[in-house]
């Protein structure tokens, strides 16, 4: 099974767990920042990510920069729960 057909799968699962209420609102926020044309500011795959400060779990504030200075990393954006 390729990854898309694997996205795919799990696409049509979660339809059948999320209430249509829920999805209803999920797919209005989704189609507002396409019309917002937020696409259009995306980086694009292998372009260099902007330097920026989030705070990591202990609250202290941590900077890609500050990061990047130790060697590569990788960075997983975890959107949470609806």
């Amino acid at each position: 099974m390729t990854l898309q057909e694997k996205l795919d799968t799990m696409r049509e699962a979660s339809k059948a767990r999320i209430p249509p209420e829920a999805r209803a609102i999920m797919q209005r926020s989704i189609d507002d920042l396409r019309a917002s044309g937020i696409m259009s500011r995306i980086a694009k795959a292998g372009q260099p990510a902007p330097d920026f400060t989030l705070p990591n779990g202990s609250g202290r504030p941590v900077s890609l920069k500050e990061l990047l200075a130790r060697g590569p990393l990788v960075l997983s954006f975890y959107r949470g729960r609806w």
